[in-house]
């Protein structure tokens, strides 16, 4: 069974593309559009530890999603939007001071809801003017896998970002050979509240970061309690090795309820332990103690509080062990982290699906280190770690296992660390 695989677009690929998309929704005449762009993400290990004030270690994919961008006249904050991805959606236009919270829904809530962001109270240092983001022109195209778990809603978010800082002159982001941490820390912080407040999906700020902050040949070891980063080498050729990316096509919705559902459990569990987040569990017999006290709570919801925090906290643990062994030049032997990651998914968090397991368990059986799904789960992607003359194979057995259990066939892509938005 052969295996289908997504290309990344080159720069000039996606350029091309969105200002070819843009000349056919607006036009030629006038001020002509500049392009930007952002990638989408894989997680490496750190799976629903962000929102917990945990570590997660992402990296940057080469497939990035592309706005081409022109600011409204002086004075105007009409904008108008259009994607090449949904070419039937014609084209939205609405006014910013009308943009907020249940305001907008769809594609253009990530779009929107970052202009939305930045120019709230606080969102920009002192002394940045939150009125020069006005009113703009942009189509979107993209390579990012849509429904996969790969952050395309981030991407797209921080594609956006990086257009609007340079469009307002905000200066926060920082030449693309030279970027600006803190700014763009900033401007991941934007993207999260365009996410939570506007398109409604409460997710943590990982996705954001990584398409931000991220660092061709680097994963990104983000604390996400108080927001620091710590560029980890990880040179995946050098040393013999691919990340295969498998899009199992069993899609997610992080908006459906189960993802909100297991962020509010481990808030009220911590909250039952009087602590501020699950981060301040520390060490075996912290854990212990702390599972001990939610099992003997009483509550219908006591076992699963009990599963969801040891999840966390054991994941916790993993990035620790998986970056200790990145650091000591061990690579080769991160697999059995991934593999207990995606059991503690698959059992205690229970965010997995028959999709994501299948691909696991194939990817292992034919050969690969190690291998876990990725992202906030209910379908979407997988990983594997494998040597870089065993890609085929192991794709190849997974088409086949797809096929033989009567599954759509999945999609496949590799993942070199890639660059941040820009």
């Amino acid at each position: 069974m052969s295996a289908r695989w997504i290309p990344a677009w080159t720069g000039d690929e996606g350029a091309a593309r969105a200002l070819a998309a843009f000349a056919a929704r607006f036009g030629t005449d006038g001020v002509a559009p500049t392009v930007w762009s952002a990638p989408g993400r894989v997680n490496l290990i750190g799976e629903h530890t962000d929102y917990n004030g945990g570590l997660c270690l992402p990296i940057a994919l080469p497939h990035r999603t592309y706005v081409a961008l022109r600011p409204a006249p002086a004075g105007s904050d009409v904008v108008r939007l259009a994607s090449a991805q949904e070419p039937g959606a014609g084209l939205v236009e609405m006014h910013l001071a009308d943009v907020g919270p249940g305001t907008v829904d769809g594609w253009t809530a990530y779009v929107l809801g970052v202009a939305w962001a930045l120019r709230q109270p606080g969102a920009l240092p002192t002394g940045s003017d939150a009125s020069a983001i006005g009113g703009f022109d942009a189509v979107v195209d993209s390579c990012v896998p849509y429904g996969a778990g790969l952050s395309s809603s981030a991407a797209l978010e921080a594609s956006v970002a990086v257009a609007l800082d340079a469009t307002a002159h905000l200066g926060l982001a920082g030449p693309a050979d030279d970027p600006d941490d803190a700014g763009r820390a900033l401007l991941a912080a934007a993207c999260v509240r365009a996410e939570n407040e506007v398109a409604g999906a409460p997710t943590g700020g990982m996705d954001q970061s990584a398409s931000l902050r991220a660092r061709a040949g680097h994963a990104l070891l983000l604390d996400c309690l108080d927001g620091s980063v710590r560029q980890v080498p990880f040179d995946l050729a050098a040393d013999g090795l691919a990340l295969l990316v498998i899009d199992t096509r069993a899609e997610h919705a992080l908006v459906d309820g189960q993802y909100a559902a297991r962020r509010t459990t481990c808030e009220t569990a911590a909250a039952r332990l009087g602590l501020g987040t699950l981060r301040e569990i520390h060490g075996t017999d912290g854990l212990a103690a702390a599972l001990a006290t939610l099992a003997a709570d009483g509550a219908a919801e006591a076992d699963i509080a009990v599963r969801r925090v040891r999840h966390v906290v054991t994941e916790i643990a993993r990035v620790e062990e998986f970056v200790a062994l990145l650091d000591a030049g061990k690579v080769h032997e991160v697999g059995p982290l991934m593999d207990a990651s995606h059991a503690s998914l698959r059992d205690d968090y229970e965010v997995s699906c028959r999709e994501l397991d299948l691909a696991v368990a194939t990817a292992r059986s034919a050969g690969a280190l190690g291998a876990r799904m990725t992202g906030g789960g209910f379908g979407g992607s997988a990983i594997a770690l494998v040597e870089a003359d065993a890609v085929e194979p192991v794709a190849a057995a997974i088409a086949a296992a797809f096929d033989s259990a009567g599954l759509t066939a999945p999609t496949f892509l590799l993942s070199p660390p890639s660059a941040p938005a820009g």
